[in-house]
């Protein structure tokens, strides 16, 4: 089949990551848009790409585009997205589809009933360490899981005089640090282990009240860091802990899954193994083909043991899987639009429970 034509609108660090990704899967990225014509043309030549686009409109509507890939500021995305399904487009869109639930749900509801493709890259469900421990917890081998806890921590915006769109609630949404990274935890917590969060407690913190801007420093309106705990559709408990100002931790995001036959461990940034905790003795497992599960870390292993994989191999991964649902079956396990709707119902709880000081219920 002809290869699948990308447009990517938005030409920042993660654009960047989907222009390498979908040509390592096989596509070709015909144009890119960014905040101007001049810098989308700019932008064409470091992404590798064809041509800039006039405008994202322009690029949703040409007929050399197969797939939309939105990577823009949040307050975009709904626009972008919706414009794009009803161009008869595949859709890929950063998280969170929308700075409301409301319009989440919408987009959502949209991609289901035009049969739109739509992913969401909630990538680390493609690293293979936590293919396998998946892949283990579902075959039994955990036990029964009863502690589901961790952490995602980076220090980006560890200086007060650090700063960004994100921290705007107006453009960024009302929660930043889980908006942003806690959401991919839960995605991930819920993939890996098939439970789901039903109740939850959450506080939002702040290391720095005011940062610096364009026009002087000003007050801060989404939280550094948030603290969560909940319960499960499965009758565990858990706890995550998301820090955008948690000083040396680049991007570790580190889980354990307890269960009563085994723990399992994976750490973001030590990535290419997965330790598996016994009561007699633990063992670490090196990720590759022939060291994981068929049917589990090995499908995702494309080097040998020893040749790390990583954030941009996962990536890629995730990309593969969601273009071959443009032209073929859906993938077992690839993210859709109803998984980015999820993520907003979570982040609202967590925004409502901070509120209101109290547990909150979140929805199925």
């Amino acid at each position: 089949m002809p290869a699948l034509r990308a447009g990517i609108i938005g030409a920042g660090f993660i654009g960047g990551v989907h222009a390498y990704a979908v040509r390592a899967s096989g596509g070709v990225v015909t144009q890119v848009a960014d905040h101007s014509p001049e810098a989308a043309t700019h932008a064409a030549v470091r992404l590798g790409a064809r041509s800039g686009a006039e405008s994202p409109e322009a690029l949703i509507a040409s007929d050399d585009v197969d797939v939309v890939h939105i990577c823009t500021p949040n307050d975009t995305h709904y626009d972008l997205a919706l414009a794009a399904m009803q161009a008869g487009k595949a859709v890929i869109c950063e998280k969170p589809l929308a700075t409301s639930v409301e319009r989440a749900a919408l987009l959502a509801e949209t991609a289901e009933s035009t049969g739109a493709v739509t992913a969401v890259p909630f990538i680390y469900r493609f690293y293979p360490s936590v293919r396998e421990a998946r892949h283990r917890i579902s075959s039994g081998q955990a036990g029964d899981l009863w502690m589901l806890h961790g952490s995602y921590l980076q220090d980006w915006l560890s200086g007060s005089q650090e700063t960004n769109w994100r921290v705007d609630p107006a453009i960024g949404g009302g929660s930043r640090a889980f908006g942003d990274i806690g959401v991919h935890w839960c995605d991930v917590m819920e993939f890996t282990t098939g439970h789901r969060i039903t109740r939850l407690v959450s506080r939002m913190s702040q290391a720095h009240a005011s940062r610096a801007g364009t026009d002087g420093s000003s007050v801060v309106g989404t939280e550094d860091g948030a603290t969560v705990m909940f319960e499960t559709d499965r009758g565990a408990t858990g706890s995550v802990v998301a820090s955008q100002v948690s000083l040396g931790r680049k991007n570790r995001l580190w889980f354990s899954f307890d269960g009563t036959e085994a723990a399992y461990v994976f750490d973001q940034e030590l990535p290419d193994s997965l330790w598996i905790g016994g009561r007699s003795s633990s063992q670490i497992v090196p990720r590759g083909p022939d060291t994981f599960t068929a049917g589990g870390g090995a499908d995702y292993s494309r080097l040998p043991a020893g040749h790390p994989q990583g954030y941009q191999d996962s990536f890629t991964a995730f990309m593969a899987d969601a273009y071959a649902a443009v032209s073929g079956p859906r993938p077992e396990g690839l993210p859709s639009f109803s998984d980015g709707h999820r993520a907003a119902v979570i982040t609202e709880a967590v925004l409502a429970s901070a509120a209101k000081d109290s547990w909150v219920e979140v929805p199925s």
